[in-house]
């Protein structure tokens, strides 16, 4: 989703005079036309995540609009605090953009891996955000997020939306697959497993259904009466996120569920860290934590036992 974002960056500079980037020394052969479009507007803080982002609410007090890049690990867990006190207490329009969440960047390991994220962000005060499905949803996720006066995330992924099925149409929470037997929620792009899998369960005669929906904003506000109807009349959960447990996905919609009444047999898929001490592709981290399509296939067919 680089590539996307940088495309719909540069527009976006060349259009607002009050935007201003901030790099934390990443993006090189990607922002070279965004550092054309801003000029003096392109600002690379160097290593310095916790300056940059002092830096960027000083420029939102002033009226001024800054986005902060890097990497989701040093975009987030680095100037945790300063995001927390400079931006968020002080509900500052700071947009944060960290690439490669979850294990978008494979064998660099732990470092380089963003699992909890999601969770240490959508607790601060005015904090949304945003995680497209796919690289044809980033456009309308950054506009969402550009639309939001306050603190705002924008977790990037990678991955096509696969052609069979209709392109996701724009919002937060929405149904991409209509079944009847179970519902399944996903989060991001993994949601592109969950097609993968769901679409090789239909391939097969007799195999029961299941609701697919996607999450692309936390926290989650409200659930449509339609998600809630099927899942207290199928009564059978699946909800997969490249996330940890703790603060993920799952945590947010057992709330609400509660609130609603609602009961099922649930089952969560979500990142496991490093099971086994290894590192290795965001594919096969996906894999040891059940994230990978042929997992998922299984675990429906548990649903159903």
């Amino acid at each position: 989703m680089r590539k996307e974002f940088s495309q719909w960056l540069e527009q976006k500079v060349s259009e607002n005079p009050q935007i201003v980037f901030l790099t934390g020394d990443l993006g090189f052969q990607a922002f070279e036309g965004v550092a054309k479009a801003a000029g003096k507007r392109f600002v690379n803080v160097g290593v310095s995540e916790q300056n940059m982002i002092g830096l960027a609410a000083g420029l939102a007090s002033q009226g001024l609009l800054p986005i902060c890049y890097s990497i989701a690990p040093f975009a987030v867990f680095r100037p945790l605090e300063q995001i927390r006190l400079d931006v968020c207490i002080h509900n500052m329009n700071v947009k944060i953009i960290g690439n490669g969440g979850g294990y978008g960047y494979g064998v660099m390991g732990a470092t380089h891996h963003a699992l909890e994220d999601l969770a240490c962000l959508s607790s601060l005060p005015n904090m949304k955000c945003f995680v497209p499905l796919c690289n044809e949803d980033l456009f309308s996720n950054a506009e969402s997020m550009m639309s939001y006066a306050g603190p705002s995330y924008l977790r990037l992924g990678a991955g096509a939306w696969p052609p069979t099925i209709p392109a996701p149409t724009p919002s937060g929470f929405r149904k991409i697959l209509s079944g009847g037997e179970a519902v399944v929620l996903g989060l991001g792009p993994v949601i592109q497993n969950v097609l993968k899998a769901e679409l090789e369960r239909r391939s097969q005669e007799g195999v029961p259904h299941s609701s697919v929906y996607g999450v692309s904003e936390l926290p989650l506000a409200q659930l449509t009466s339609e998600f809630v109807d099927e899942v207290k009349r199928t009564g059978r959960l699946l909800i997969v996120e490249e996330h940890v447990q703790r603060g993920g996905l799952a945590e947010h919609l057992a709330l609400l569920l509660m609130k609603n009444g609602v009961h099922a047999k649930t089952r969560n898929l979500c990142a496991q860290g490093y099971p086994n001490g290894l590192y290795g592709s965001q594919s096969y981290h996906q894999k040891l934590s059940h994230l990978d399509s042929a997992s998922i296939h299984t675990t429906l067919s548990e649903l159903f036992l």
